[in-house]
C-alpha cells in the first residue's frame, strides 16, 4: 500500500515531465497531436494531485523514498508529501490545466505551437516536481529545470530582439540563485548532516528549542545558511534588485506571463516557506527578508500606477504582491504568506489570461462621478480611515476567538493588519469619491466581507500547515521593531502617494516623479548594460 501511495504522488510531475522527451520536430509537424497530449498530461496530472489530496487526508503525510545511494553522501530520491505540497500540487496543477487549453487556442494556426506546448507541459511538471521533493539535492534539481524550461518558453519568438534580451537577462539572474543555492546546499550538509527534509526539520526545531547551549559558530552558519536560500528566493521572485527580468518577459505569449503565477514567480515564496523551520532560526534573515520585501513591494506599487501598458503594469504589481507575500514571511507569517501565493497565483493568471479584454471590461464597469471639494475629500479620506481600522477592530476580534495559540506572528502581526486596514480604507473611500452614498455603503460592505473572508481564510491555512511551516514566535529586538516601524510608514507614504496622485497630479513635482517611476527609476538600463556586456564577453 504505501508504494501505490508513492506512485500516485509522483506520477503527477512525472506525467508533464514526460512531454520533455518529445522532440521539437515531431511536435511542430504533429501539432494536432501534441495538442491532444499536452490536454491529456496536465488533465491527469489535476485529477491524479486531488487523488493525492485524497489520500493524504487519509493516510497522513507521505516521507518515502524511491532510490537511495550513500555514493559520497546519502542521498534519495522520493516524494515529501504534506498539507504544504497539496495545497501547491492543486494550485499548479489546476492553472496549469488552464494555461495548457488557452494555449491551444492562443497560438492555433502557428507553425511551433507544438514547441510551445512541450515546453508548457515540461515547466509545469518541473515546478509539480519542486513541489513534492524530498530533499533539498532535488528540490535544487527541479528549481534549474523550472528555469531551464522557462528559458525555452522565453525564446519562443527567436526573432524578437527584445524577447532574447529579456531571457538573457533571467538567464544571467536564475544563475545567481543557482549558485546561493547550491552553495547553501553544501553548507546545510555540513552544518546538518543532512539534506532531507524530514530530518533537517527535526535538527532546526531542535537548534531552535537549545539556542542558549549551542556553539556561537553553528548561530552564524545557520544565519549564512538562511541568508543565501532568501537571496535565492529573491531571485526567482524577482525582488529588488533583481526584478528587472519580471517586465520584460511580456515579449513571450499571454500564456507563459499566466504561467509565471504556476509556480515560477511563486517558488521563492514556496521555498522560504518550505524551509521555514530552518530560516526563522536567523533573526538576520528574518530582518533582510522584511526590508526587501517591504521595499520591493512599495516600488512594485509607484512604478505600476505610471505604466500606460496593461501587461507591463501586471507585472509591476507581480512585482510588488510577491514583495508583500517576502515581508510577511519576513515578519513569520508563514500562513498568511501561502494564502497569499494562492489567491494571487489565481486572480493574476485570470487577469493576464483576459488581459486582451480589458478595455470591454473597463466600459462595462464605467460609472458616472460628481465632482468632489477637496475639503471634503479629506473629510471623506479620515472618516474612511477610521472606518476601516473599526471594521478591523471588530473583525479581528472575532477572529481571535477562534485562533489557535500559533496562530499570528507576534508584533509583527500589527502592521499586516494595517496594511489590511489601509487597503480597505482606499476601498471605502474611493468608493464615496464618487458622489453616490449608495455606493459608498457598497464599498463599506465590501471591506467588510474581504476582511471577514481573508480572517477565515488565514484561520483555515494556519490550520491546514500546522505542522508544516514554523509557528514558532518571531523574537522581535529593538533592531527589528525599528524596520518594522520604517514598514509601516513606508505603506502610509504610500497611500498618501495615491490620495496626492489623484489631488495634485498637475503639479511640477508630481510630474517628474511621474516620469522617473514610468521608467522604473532607471534600474533596468544598469541591469541592461550588464547583460550586453557578459554576452559580448561571450
Amino acid at each position: 500500500m504505501p508504494f501505490v501511495l508513492l506512485a500516485l504522488v509522483a506520477s503527477v510531475p512525472c506525467l508533464p515531465l514526460c512531454a520533455g522527451l518529445i522532440s521539437t520536430r515531431w511536435a511542430n509537424l504533429h501539432s494536432s497531436h501534441m495538442r491532444r497530449i499536452a490536454s491529456f498530461l496536465m488533465t491527469a496530472a489535476f485529477l491524479l494531485a486531488i487523488a493525492s489530496t485524497c489520500v493524504l487526508i487519509w493516510n497522513g503525510p507521505i516521507d518515502a523514498a524511491v532510490f537511495q545511494s550513500d555514493f559520497l553522501v546519502p542521498i534519495s530520491v522520493g516524494v515529501y508529501f504534506d498539507s504544504l505540497s497539496a495545497i501547491m500540487l492543486l494550485l499548479v496543477s489546476f492553472i496549469g490545466c488552464i494555461i495548457t487549453r488557452f494555449s491551444q487556442r492562443y497560438l492555433e494556426g502557428e507553425a511551433t505551437q507544438g514547441r510551445f506546448l512541450r515546453w508548457i507541459c515540461f515547466t509545469l511538471g518541473s515546478v509539480l516536481l519542486l513541489v513534492v521533493s524530498r530533499n533539498l539535492l532535488m528540490f535544487t534539481g527541479a528549481w534549474m529545470m523550472t528555469s531551464f524550461g522557462l528559458h525555452q518558453l522565453l525564446t519562443h519568438y527567436s526573432g524578437r530582439a527584445a524577447a532574447i534580451l529579456a531571457a538573457r537577462k533571467k538567464f544571467v539572474i536564475s544563475r545567481l540563485g543557482d549558485i546561493m543555492l547550491v552553495i547553501a546546499l553544501v553548507l546545510t550538509y555540513r552544518v546538518f548532516g543532512t539534506l532531507e527534509f524530514s530530518e533537517l526539520f527535526a535538527s532546526a526545531k531542535a537548534m531552535g528549542e537549545s539556542t542558549a547551549s549551542a556553539p556561537s559558530w553553528s548561530e552564524t552558519m545557520v544565519s549564512i545558511i538562511a541568508t543565501l536560500f532568501v537571496i535565492g528566493a529573491m531571485t526567482k521572485s524577482a525582488q529588488f534588485p533583481f526584478h528587472t527580468w519580471l517586465p520584460d518577459t511580456l515579449e513571450t505569449p499571454t500564456p507563459v506571463s499566466a504561467l509565471m503565477h504556476a509556480g515560477i514567480i511563486n517558488a521563492g515564496g514556496f521555498l522560504v516557506i518550505r524551509l521555514s523551520p530552518l530560516v526563522s532560526l536567523s533573526q538576520t534573515a528574518m530582518i533582510f527578508l522584511s526590508l526587501v520585501g517591504a521595499f520591493t513591494a512599495l516600488l512594485g506599487v509607484v512604478v505600476m500606477m505610471t505604466q500606460t501598458s496593461v501587461k507591463r503594469s501586471l507585472a509591476y504589481s507581480t512585482m510588488a504582491q510577491m514583495g508583500f507575500m517576502m515581508l510577511q514571511c519576513g515578519l513569520g507569517a508563514f500562513s498568511a504568506a501561502l494564502l497569499h501565493i494562492v489567491a494571487h497565483s489565481l486572480y493574476k493568471a485570470h487577469t493576464f489570461l483576459s488581459s486582451g479584454s480589458v478595455l470591454e471590461i473597463a466600459v462595462a464597469n464605467r460609472f458616472k462621478s460628481d465632482p468632489i471639494s477637496h475639503r471634503r475629500s479629506m473629510f471623506t479620506l479620515i472618516a474612511s480611515g477610521a472606518l476601516a481600522f473599526a471594521l478591523l477592530a471588530g473583525v479581528g476580534f472575532f477572529a481571535r476567538l477562534w485562533a489557535t495559540e500559533s496562530s499570528g506572528v507576534g508584533p509583527g502581526a500589527w502592521v499586516l493588519g494595517m496594511v489590511l486596514a489601509i487597503a480597505a480604507t482606499q476601498l471605502i473611500w474611493q468608493s464615496f469619491m464618487t458622489g453616490h452614498w449608495q455606493v459608498g455603503l457598497r464599498g463599506v460592505v465590501a471591506a467588510a466581507m474581504v476582511m471577514s473572508a481573508y480572517f477565515a481564510a488565514f484561520l483555515l491555512m494556519d490550520r491546514l500547515l500546522a505542522s508544516s511551516v514554523s509557528h514558532s514566535a518571531v523574537a522581535f529586538s529593538t533592531l527589528s521593531m525599528s524596520v518594522v516601524s520604517l514598514v509601516a510608514i513606508g505603506f502610509c507614504l504610500i497611500l498618501g502617494l495615491q490620495i496626492a496622485i489623484t489631488e495634485y497630479s498637475d503639479r511640477p513635482f508630481m510630474r517628474r516623479l511621474y516620469v522617473h517611476a514610468s521608467n522604473g527609476f532607471y534600474f533596468d538600463i544598469t541591469v541592461q548594460r550588464i547583460v550586453k556586456n557578459f554576452f559580448a564577453t561571450r
